[in-house]
């Protein structure tokens, strides 16, 4: 059980916990895990971490096979400039190794962006929390429990 799984769980909401096993040598590991799980990688979605501020962080949800559009986030943010977070930073502030950061479950719970994509599905996969372990649920159960606002992120 992860962070992620058990705030879901507490939550009462309606998700489904999907396991596969992670290839070390996978070079995406959201395309790895629509992959193996055999699902529209537009209801992927990967948990990025930038910085919008001297010492602020942010997550940002949006679909696997897209990018981040830092200038996107910035402004959904209303910040002037964002930009990717280090690497430890992230996983100190979230509590997660990169590869398998949820928006669940946080250490430190930071201010939430969802792609606008995902308001198009009835559910979406997210990280549960560690590599192989992917979390589906509703994408505004998803902005429900971590404060997000839905907003164009992807390019």
């Amino acid at each position: 059980m992860t962070p992620a799984i058990e705030k879901a769980r507490r939550a009462g909401i309606r998700f489904q916990v999907h396991e596969y096993a992670h290839d070390p040598a996978a070079e995406s590991f959201g395309r790895e895990a629509a992959e193996k799980l055999g699902v529209d990688p537009a209801r992927v979605f990967k948990t990025l971490v930038a910085e919008v501020g001297p010492r602020d962080l942010a997550v940002a949800v949006v679909p696997v096979l897209q990018h981040l559009d830092l200038k996107l986030l910035a402004k959904a943010l209303g910040a002037k400039k964002a930009a990717m977070a280090e690497v430890k930073a992230a996983e100190r502030a979230t509590g997660y190794v990169v590869g398998g950061v949820s928006p669940l479950g946080q250490k430190r719970r930071l201010p939430t962006v969802i792609d606008a994509s995902a308001e198009a599905h009835a559910t979406i996969f997210v990280s549960g929390g560690r590599r192989g372990l992917d979390i589906e649920l509703a994408p505004h159960d998803l902005a429900a429990l971590t404060g997000a606002a839905f907003a164009p992120l992807a390019k």
